[in-house]
């Protein structure tokens, strides 16, 4: 359901950080009353990643304030590839990959805007004009209106033509493919505002530009700032590789943990551009982390609210449950193996033969063959004294055997020593 805000979408972007640059008027048209906007997402993957979490949240932030979102997804523009940021030209999609990648990446944006009411949000998938259009065409309609001069001073132009790989003339023309998006928006749906990441700039003003020739008319453009962690580290990128929307690729415990490791210098910064959370409630959690940041009240919160939107409500119970298991040395509920498997997935593993849990292996044995203790002895002090756990659940009695049943849906036993130390035992 819309819900209208007291202050305007500028405003809110603004105080949320979320503005880098923008044309002149802009404050003034969001302010008016109600717009078309548009945000471009690049259908290289089947999933979009955190990274493109701004420019989405951007878009809600607009919608919530009554104006009307197009996430154009490029699956014309996808086929030739967007040279801004990149040192090397990208590889060419094959059309039934763009088809896979564009399903994905619709049902990911549809878990964010508002398809009904007076402010529903359109995906649109720029093959369905570009496909369509003659280059003989689009040269006297659109190419005209560009000069190689002007086009050679754009920074993705620039990097590029000072590389050794140079810039094919493929890439060369993809501002214009985007020039002409936004006009085609801007005379189908009145679309007067494109925002997108910094980098677009260059391709976002050649569509303003492209408007102004064509139409006569005055059409705007926001860029929100590229997202950098304070430790300098490029936004999304773990040691894992890069954080994905899709749970196949990036699973909802692994989302959650990106969110909550978030430093302590990025956290409130984060909540403002990443949730929905208002300034009242990001200032107690910045409070909060000033005061008590053992307590990482902070990283909670927005670890909470970016995955309950991601993943839903389901998803992030298991999310939280799994998290007090690895850290918190709760019992497993009914959490499965697979999640335990990914839980634990860095912790040393021992296969046991189906044969020797019918009586054979005692925990003293188990806790021995993991590596948690040097010897036999060891884990028997160690089980006596109750300092060895099974399934996170103390045990005393060091003639305890390991059966089936122990087994969380017969596959997998885990094993701590103390409060930190893991290993798990699986059936071969």
């Amino acid at each position: 359901m819309l819900v209208l805000l007291p202050m305007n979408a500028y405003q809110e972007l603004r105080q949320r950080g979320m503005i880098h640059a923008c044309t002149e008027g802009v404050d003034a048209l969001l302010a008016a009353g109600p717009i078309t906007v548009y945000t471009g997402f690049d259908p290289t993957a089947p999933s979009l990643h955190v990274g493109s979490l701004l420019p989405i949240m951007a878009l809600v932030h607009l919608q919530r304030h009554g104006h009307r979102p197009i996430a154009l997804v490029g699956g014309g523009t996808g086929m030739i590839g967007d040279p801004s940021g990149k040192s090397v030209e990208r590889q060419l999609l094959a059309p039934e990959e763009l088809a896979r990648n564009l399903a994905g990446i619709r049902a990911q944006l549809e878990r964010f805007l508002d398809f009904d009411g007076p402010a529903a949000a359109r995906v649109v998938n720029n093959a369905d004009w570009l496909s369509t259009s003659r280059l003989i065409d689009f040269l006297r309609d659109v190419g005209k209106h560009f000069t190689v001069n002007v086009l050679l001073q754009k920074e993705s132009v620039q990097r590029r033509l000072d590389s050794e790989e140079g810039m094919s003339y493929t890439e060369f023309s993809y501002v214009l493919l985007q020039a002409y998006d936004y006009l085609h928006l801007f005379d189908t749906y009145g679309c007067v505002l494109q925002m997108g990441g910094s980098d677009q700039w260059g391709n976002i003003t050649a569509g303003v530009d492209l408007i102004r020739r064509k139409r006569g008319a005055k059409a705007h453009a926001l860029v929100h700032p590229l997202v950098t962690t304070t430790a300098g580290r490029k936004f999304g990128k773990t040691e894992a590789g890069t954080v994905w929307l899709d749970p196949a690729q990036t699973s909802a415990f692994r989302f959650y943990q990106f969110w909550l490791n978030t430093d302590d210098r990025d956290a409130v910064r984060w909540l403002r551009c990443f949730t929905l959370l208002d300034e009242s409630r990001i200032a107690e959690l910045e409070t909060s982390l000033r005061e008590r940041p053992a307590e990482r009240e902070a990283q909670r919160a927005l670890a909470r609210e970016v995955t309950r939107a991601v993943h839903g409500e389901t998803a992030l119970a298991r999310a939280e449950a799994a998290t007090a298991v690895l850290f918190g040395g709760a019992e497993f509920g009914d959490l499965r193996a697979s999640e335990l498997l990914e839980i634990f997935a860095d912790v040393p593993s021992r296969e046991v033969a189906a044969s020797r849990l019918d009586g054979g292996l005692t925990l003293v044995d188990a806790f021995a063959e993991s590596g948690l203790v040097r010897s036999k002895g060891e884990a028997r002090r160690l089980i006596e004294s109750g300092g060895g756990y099974l399934n996170n659940r103390r045990i005393t009695e060091s003639d305890t055997q390991l059966a089936a049943n122990d087994l969380i849906d017969g596959t997998v036993a885990v094993l701590r020593k103390g409060k930190k130390e893991y290993a798990l035992i699986k059936k071969a």
